[in-house]
């Protein structure tokens, strides 16, 4: 498999990673959840959240997605990218599902937006003791 298939893969199987944004020029994380429709990341947030006021400022962000916690050799996905807040009603219902559940009232709640993300560089890394890999995009 090569190194473009395995982060597809690894976006298809991987729902949660972290999430990093900058406020006065110092980076915050967070663990977040995503969903993927080929390289471009979505994950839902509130709209009165610290990382929302952080993206208007500073759309960039920087997530690691896809380790599993099994040691050396288990690739996961570096990404950067360059996130839009997105209150679109049907970007909403595409990602719905019951972990968002509990903490909003449904795709039509108000406080509820979506952090739509589009890579800006990729990078395969840990696959197999192999160097990093960046993926042409």
């Amino acid at each position: 498999m090569n190194a473009m298939d395995t982060v597809k893969k690894i976006l298809d199987e991987s729902f949660i990673g972290t999430m990093a944004t900058v406020d006065n020029n110092k980076p915050y994380s967070r663990y977040m959840t995503f969903v993927n429709d080929g390289l471009s990341l979505y994950t839902p947030t509130s709209n009165q959240t610290d990382k929302v006021e952080d993206l208007e400022d500073n759309p960039y962000t920087h997530i690691l997605i896809g380790y599993e916690g099994e040691g050396f050799g288990d690739a996961y996905v570096e990404y950067a990218g360059r996130v839009s807040i997105s209150s679109d009603e049907q970007i909403k219902k595409k990602i719905w599902n019951n972990q968002i559940k509990k903490w909003f009232d449904g795709p039509e709640d108000p406080k509820l937006v979506i952090l739509k993300i589009e890579p800006e560089a990729i990078r395969l890394m840990n696959k197999s003791g192999e160097p990093p890999q960046d993926i042409s995009l």
